[in-house]
């Protein structure tokens, strides 16, 4: 999850339906407050297009779609949008949410359809904001440098094993020779301890 490896057919598949996604996402919140779905459908669906942009391409770049200080704002927005909404009806003399009481200068049933769609609007923004923050939040702030360094580890273990193969038969590296060397010094020492260890017994 805190790594993605280019896949340029991937990701042209996903800029491609990200914007079909929002667009029915948007359909699902306004139409909610008279037909199937509403503004938590909406609101998932749009967190679900800006996660598979930052899937597909990375979350670096996705930041041009939606930030990552985003998050506790919009889902700020949302709430107050909600609450807002119940509110005005409490103050002019109506019940909590009671959507009649709006000042919109329309009937009551337009009246009760719009403050039904601002509260869609609220949930929309508070549900698709807190999505896509929490998915911020596991993956870490600079996920990019942690599939650059797998990529520098993976690039220099190439480079590594194409040393190797290239090198001719019989020909030891440096290093290893080095090594040798120290393990055999390693084993006449203790061969020498032994002996003279021997030597005091007799």
């Amino acid at each position: 999850m805190r790594e993605h490896y280019d896949d340029r057919i991937v990701a042209i598949s996903a800029r491609l339906v990200t914007p079909f996604i929002q667009l029915f996402a948007l359909y699902v919140i306004f139409h909610g407050h008279y037909s199937p779905g509403g503004g938590f459908q909406g609101g998932a669906m749009l967190a679900a297009s800006f996660l598979l942009i930052r899937l597909s391409i990375g979350t670096d770049a996705a930041q041009i779609q939606f930030e990552r200080g985003w998050g506790t704002p919009g889902s700020s927005m949302g709430t107050f949008i909600f609450l807002g909404t119940g509110l005005v009806a409490l103050i002019l003399g109506a019940n909590f949410l009671d959507y009649a009481g709006l000042p919109l200068g329309m009937e009551a049933s337009e009246v009760r359809s719009m403050g039904i769609l601002f509260v869609e609007i609220g949930v929309a923004v508070a549900v698709a904001a807190t999505l896509t923050a929490i998915y911020d939040d596991l993956v870490g702030e600079q996920p990019e440098k942690h599939h650059e360094g797998l990529e520098e580890e993976a690039t220099e273990t190439e480079e590594a094993d194409q040393v190797h193969a290239e090198r001719p038969p019989g020909v030891e590296d440096v290093g290893e020779g080095q090594e040798k060397e120290d393990r055999d010094g390693d084993r006449r020492a203790d061969r020498g301890t032994d002996g003279l260890e021997g030597g005091r017994d007799g």
